[in-house]
Protein backbone atom coordinates (compact mmCIF):
# COMPACT_ATOMS: atom_id res chain seq x y z
CA UNK A 1 0.00 0.00 0.00
CA UNK A 2 1.48 3.15 -0.79
CA UNK A 3 0.06 6.55 0.34
CA UNK A 4 0.97 9.84 -1.70
CA UNK A 5 0.21 13.73 -0.08
CA UNK A 6 0.23 16.83 -1.54
CA UNK A 7 -0.81 19.97 -1.20
CA UNK A 8 0.94 21.70 1.58
CA UNK A 9 2.79 24.53 1.45
CA UNK A 10 2.96 28.04 2.79
CA UNK A 11 -0.24 30.31 3.71
CA UNK A 12 -1.27 33.28 5.75
CA UNK A 13 -3.09 32.89 9.05
CA UNK A 14 -7.23 32.88 7.69
CA UNK A 15 -5.79 31.08 4.57
CA UNK A 16 -6.99 27.83 2.72
CA UNK A 17 -5.12 24.91 1.85
CA UNK A 18 -6.35 21.79 0.10
CA UNK A 19 -4.36 18.19 0.88
CA UNK A 20 -4.69 15.36 -1.60
CA UNK A 21 -3.86 11.68 -0.71
CA UNK A 22 -3.58 9.20 -3.36
CA UNK A 23 -4.27 5.55 -2.34
CA UNK A 24 -2.64 2.75 -4.36
CA UNK A 25 -2.67 -1.28 -2.98
CA UNK A 26 -4.74 -3.42 -1.08
CA UNK A 27 -6.22 -2.17 2.33
CA UNK A 28 -9.59 -2.94 4.21
CA UNK A 29 -10.55 0.99 3.34
CA UNK A 30 -12.54 0.62 6.27
CA UNK A 31 -11.54 4.11 7.29
CA UNK A 32 -9.16 6.54 6.30
CA UNK A 33 -7.95 9.80 7.51
CA UNK A 34 -5.21 12.62 8.49
CA UNK A 35 -2.85 13.00 10.95
CA UNK A 36 -0.51 15.92 12.20
CA UNK A 37 2.42 16.73 13.94
CA UNK A 38 4.15 19.48 15.07
CA UNK A 39 8.36 19.88 16.06
CA UNK A 40 8.10 18.60 19.82
CA UNK A 41 4.66 17.47 19.61
CA UNK A 42 3.21 13.93 19.29
CA UNK A 43 1.25 13.11 16.34
CA UNK A 44 -2.18 13.63 16.61
CA UNK A 45 -5.68 12.55 14.73
CA UNK A 46 -6.85 15.53 12.36
CA UNK A 47 -9.62 14.29 10.60
CA UNK A 48 -10.99 10.68 9.37
CA UNK A 49 -13.72 9.21 6.74
CA UNK A 50 -15.33 5.68 7.53
CA UNK A 51 -16.30 3.43 4.53
CA UNK A 52 -20.08 4.05 5.83
CA UNK A 53 -19.42 7.85 5.29
CA UNK A 54 -18.78 9.12 9.07
CA UNK A 55 -16.56 11.54 9.55
CA UNK A 56 -14.80 12.21 12.71
CA UNK A 57 -12.68 16.03 13.64
CA UNK A 58 -10.34 16.90 16.38
CA UNK A 59 -12.08 19.68 18.03
CA UNK A 60 -9.62 22.25 16.93
CA UNK A 61 -10.11 21.70 13.54
CA UNK A 62 -14.19 21.29 13.72
CA UNK A 63 -16.17 23.69 11.46
CA UNK A 64 -12.48 24.65 9.74
CA UNK A 65 -11.40 21.30 7.93
CA UNK A 66 -13.49 18.97 5.97
CA UNK A 67 -12.13 15.32 4.75
CA UNK A 68 -13.72 13.50 1.73
CA UNK A 69 -13.39 11.25 -1.14
CA UNK A 70 -12.93 10.95 -4.65
CA UNK A 71 -16.00 9.33 -6.21
CA UNK A 72 -13.30 6.20 -7.11
CA UNK A 73 -11.87 6.11 -3.47
CA UNK A 74 -8.35 6.33 -4.31
CA UNK A 75 -8.02 10.09 -3.62
CA UNK A 76 -8.56 11.58 0.07
CA UNK A 77 -8.52 14.56 0.50
CA UNK A 78 -8.77 17.95 3.50
CA UNK A 79 -9.99 20.90 2.89
CA UNK A 80 -8.51 23.07 5.52
CA UNK A 81 -9.97 26.73 5.99
CA UNK A 82 -9.49 29.70 8.27
CA UNK A 83 -6.06 27.98 9.21
CA UNK A 84 -4.48 28.99 11.63
CA UNK A 85 -0.50 29.52 12.85
CA UNK A 86 -1.02 26.50 15.37
CA UNK A 87 -2.52 24.45 12.48
CA UNK A 88 1.50 24.50 11.23
CA UNK A 89 2.73 20.73 11.27
CA UNK A 90 3.13 18.37 8.75
CA UNK A 91 0.61 16.40 8.09
CA UNK A 92 0.17 12.32 7.18
CA UNK A 93 -2.31 11.10 5.40
CA UNK A 94 -3.63 7.23 7.05
CA UNK A 95 -5.11 4.28 6.08
CA UNK A 96 -6.63 1.22 8.03
CA UNK A 97 -7.20 3.78 10.95
CA UNK A 98 -9.84 1.74 13.30
CA UNK A 99 -10.16 -0.26 15.93
CA UNK A 100 -13.01 -2.57 17.61
CA UNK A 101 -14.95 -1.80 14.42
CA UNK A 102 -14.67 2.31 14.97
CA UNK A 103 -12.05 4.95 13.10
CA UNK A 104 -9.14 5.71 15.46
CA UNK A 105 -7.39 8.51 16.37
CA UNK A 106 -4.76 6.36 17.99
CA UNK A 107 -1.15 6.71 16.13
CA UNK A 108 -0.69 3.00 17.30
CA UNK A 109 -3.95 1.75 15.14
CA UNK A 110 -2.62 3.17 11.87
CA UNK A 111 -2.49 0.69 8.92
CA UNK A 112 -0.34 2.58 6.15
CA UNK A 113 1.15 6.19 6.66
CA UNK A 114 2.26 8.68 3.98
CA UNK A 115 5.37 10.47 4.14
CA UNK A 116 3.92 13.83 4.84
CA UNK A 117 3.58 16.81 3.63
CA UNK A 118 4.07 20.69 5.33
CA UNK A 119 1.81 23.06 6.55
CA UNK A 120 2.69 26.32 7.25
CA UNK A 121 0.51 29.18 8.63
CA UNK A 122 2.05 32.35 9.46
CA UNK A 123 0.57 35.18 11.60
Amino acid sequence: VQLVESGGGSVQAGGSLRLSCVVTGSYSRYCMGWFRQAPEKSREGVAALGVDGTTMYADSVKGRFTISQDNAESTLYLQMDNLKPEDTAMYYCAADLYTSGACSFQPHHVGYWGQGTQVTVSS
